[in-house]
């Protein structure tokens, strides 16, 4: 009897007895009766019984009692204008524009507020030319009038012919001109939403907000702020916008210490908009304890359950929970709010799950969810993948109801990171053949493999593809395609593609940093790391990396300890364990092997294996015996069965003439248990990889892959590890 936004207890509280009895009458069909309850009311003010029946008629209305208002309306003795305009008015509000036009047209008279309220309907139902008709037509206008109609165009797509229609008009308000800026506004032409600001001469704070709202929403969050602090009277509205502009613009932390300055010097109640940004404020910074205070504020104040209608509340605070990794509370909120489920809910349910490494109950929410779609299957995916579990990923995708592009990317990226190459272009095969076409990130996995195996011909079948179909290359492709050549030995190519680049992220500069400095092309490393910083981009860590990498190929010592002075200094980047490895190698190839030992026993660190293995590897290339000695003591203390370690120690002993001893240790190699691993070769042929370990049996087929290398093997075909 009562809708479900409608509750019985406000109906008793609020609307009175009048209200619940004249309903109770309507909904049982019981019209005398409903009638009689009208023929009771008490005949007071100015306006009458016709007054207060009209007034019951508009609660109808606006609570949703659509059919009743129209039966009250049926059955009330006397009627004015006031009551026409009333039941029109619901009926368009309601969205049932069809019976509204019906009962304009039998309205015995039409007034101005008539003819609005049916333009308005129109608009809003999308039915834009209907509404331009009925504007034209109409005897008079006012500006309420003018407004519907700029407002409609501005909804339905037609913003320059609102312009025009602003221009013309005769007379304007402030909603007049809040109702255009916000429609350049949203369509993120601030520029012209700037002029009309500018020419305003009386600004409410919804004008003001509205500006504030359209600078964060295409990311100057500068000048929303600046405009933000202008704003004569500042209220909650104004504020929360600003707090979502900076929510949304990634600046979390900003947004929250704006929320604090509210509350500290304004004394603001904070809105629903406003928590729900400040949710997603501590979901960004990853404050839990807040997000649990935030969330305690809410039911403090009542407002938890103030989520109705769209279900955003709820579904912030399920965002926060589930990047904090408290599942037990996000899975709580969401049973709560069963009833407002959707599938994007479940999507962020599911993917709390597998970010927590919490796959089983991931699995078994994915088959008890009210409803999933394509993006719940691709997580679950996505999440047997992660953590090895290739074949369950497989059995999952296999019987995925509507896959598409997406899933089949996820898929293929999957058996990638598994190390399941074959496999990954097999997919990739069945993936075209089913007439789906490969997403750029698709062509950046396969990309990447082939440069990571160092298949060349692979990596330029794929880059084929990609050109003979006018693919759009992104940043993410090319980014690819210069490191795959790179890898490959065709730095020229790589160099190519870099050049050809319109825009270049720092990734762009790493891979071409890196191409050269792995080619030992010193000069073209440094001259491409020089060339970054003059164009503004900032330097990270594996910038660093590529350029200490280049300075030890190259002997640069005195700007190789110049660079890794500017890191820390300069660019406040601390260095990593694998900047510090490539210090020592750099002072270890330049024969500096003192200041090699010196720098690692001045590390602000433990030195790990990985630091000794480092330094044992220098030694045996400039035959050091004493530090080497000392370096392969402290790594077998850390790593007493390292094989590395073993092999050093027994070349550095061979090269120094130290033969007795190296026999020793290779015999205590063999009673520990050490063994080297093996090196090997790989040779792509033929589509095929054909694998050699050092030591093993020639297969039955060596005789004739030998004799195809004799006739086919280019020498960059060959690659030795």
């Amino acid at each position: 009897m009562i809708p479900r936004y409608c509750s019985r207890s406000f109906l008793e509280n609020v609307m009175g007895s009048t209200f619940r009895w004249t309903l109770y009458y309507l909904r049982k069909g019981q019209l005398p009766d409903a009638r009689n309850m009208l023929e009771r009311m008490p005949d007071r003010g100015p306006h009458g019984r016709v007054g207060h029946w009209t007034s019951l008629l508009s609660r109808f209305s606006r609570f949703g009692f659509i059919d009743e208002a129209k039966s009250l309306f049926d059955i009330m003795p006397q009627k004015n204008q006031v009551t026409y305009n009333a039941m029109l008015s619901g009926l368009v509000q309601s969205g049932r524009i069809s019976e509204a036009c019906c009962f304009f047209e039998r309205m015995p008279e039409r007034n101005v507020v008539s003819w609005t309220s049916m333009l308005c309907g129109y608009a809003n139902a999308g039915r834009i030319d209907e509404a331009k008709r009925l504007f034209s037509d109409m005897p008079e206008r006012n500006v309420v009038s003018w407004n519907a109609m700029v407002v409609g165009l501005i909804r339905n797509g037609d913003l320059d012919e609102a312009k025009w229609l602003f221009d013309t008009m005769p007379v304007r308000d402030v909603i007049s001109w809040n109702a255009m800026i916000s429609g350049y506004t949203e369509n993120f032409r601030m520029e012209e939403a700037r002029v009309l600001f500018e020419q305003m001469e009386e600004r409410n704070v919804v004008t003001w907000t509205i500006m504030v709202t359209g600078y964060c929403r295409i990311g100057n969050v500068e000048e929303g702020y600046a405009l933000f602090e202008k704003i004569p009277e500042q209220n909650v509205v104004s504020w929360t916008a600003m707090i979502g502009g900076y929510a949304w613009n990634g600046f979390y932390r900003e947004a929250l210490s704006i929320f604090l300055e509210t509350k500290k010097n304004f004394n603001l109640e904070p809105n629903k908009e406003t928590f729900i940004s400040l949710a997603y404020a501590c979901a960004g910074v990853g404050f839990s304890c807040l997000g649990k205070q935030l969330h305690a504020n809410l039911i403090i104040r009542g407002m938890e359950s103030d989520d109705d209608d769209d279900g955003r509340l709820s579904q912030s605070l399920i965002h926060m929970y589930t990047l904090f990794g408290v599942m037990d509370f996000a899975h709580h909120i969401f049973v709560r709010n069963i009833k407002s489920c959707s599938a994007q809910l479940c999507n962020l349910m599911i993917s709390g799950y597998i970010r927590s490494g919490q796959l089983e109950k991931a699995k078994n929410f994915f088959v008890t969810a009210p409803m999933c779609d394509r993006i719940s299957w691709t997580s679950m995916i996505d999440g047997y993948l992660s953590v090895g579990q290739v074949s369950k990923a497989r059995e999952l995708f296999d019987v995925m109801p509507d896959r598409d592009a997406v899933a089949w990317t996820a898929i293929i990226s999957g058996y990638v990171h598994n190390e399941l190459i074959a496999e990954a272009i097999d997919l990739f095969s069945q993936m075209r053949t089913q007439g789906f076409h490969p997403l750029n990130l698709t062509y950046a996995t396969l990309i990447g493999a082939a440069g990571a195996v160092a298949n060349l011909d692979q990596g330029k079948q794929y880059h084929s593809l990609l050109l003979k179909s006018n693919f759009e290359l992104d940043l993410t492709v090319q980014n690819s395609l210069i490191s795959m050549y790179a890898k490959c030995g065709e730095i020229d190519e790589a160099h190519g593609i870099f050049m050809s680049m319109i825009d270049r992220d720092i990734i762009s500069w790493n891979s071409m940093i890196m191409g050269y400095s792995n080619h030992g092309l010193v000069n073209e490393a440094l001259q491409v790391f020089e060339s970054m910083l003059k164009c503004g981009s900032h330097p990270n860590s594996t910038t660093f990396l590529g350029i200490l990498s280049a300075c030890s190929h190259g002997g640069l010592v005195d700007r190789g300890w110049e660079e890794f002075n500017s890191m820390r200094d300069v660019y406040a980047i601390p260095p990593g364990l694998e900047h510090y490895i490539c210090m020592i190698d750099l002072l270890g190839r330049a024969g500096k092997l003192d200041e090699a030992e010196d720098f690692v026993l001045r590390l602000p660190f433990e030195p790990n294996s990985a630091v000794w293995g480092a330094l044992l590897g220098v030694c045996g290339l400039k035959k050091n015996s004493k530090i080497a000695a000392r370096a392969a003591k402290k790594l077998l203390e850390l790593d007493p069965l390292n094989a590395p370690a073993h092999v050093v120690l027994c070349n550095v002993c061979a090269a120094n003439g130290r033969y007795l001893h190296e026999k020793i240790l290779r015999k205590e190699m063999g009673q520990k248990g050490v063994r080297k691993t093996p090196g090997c070769s790989w040779i792509p042929l033929k589509g095929r990889v054909h694998l050699f370990l050092s030591g093993s049996k020639i297969s039955l087929e060596a005789d004739e892959i030998l004799s195809l290398l004799l006739g086919n093997l280019d020498e960059r075909d060959c690659f030795i590890d």
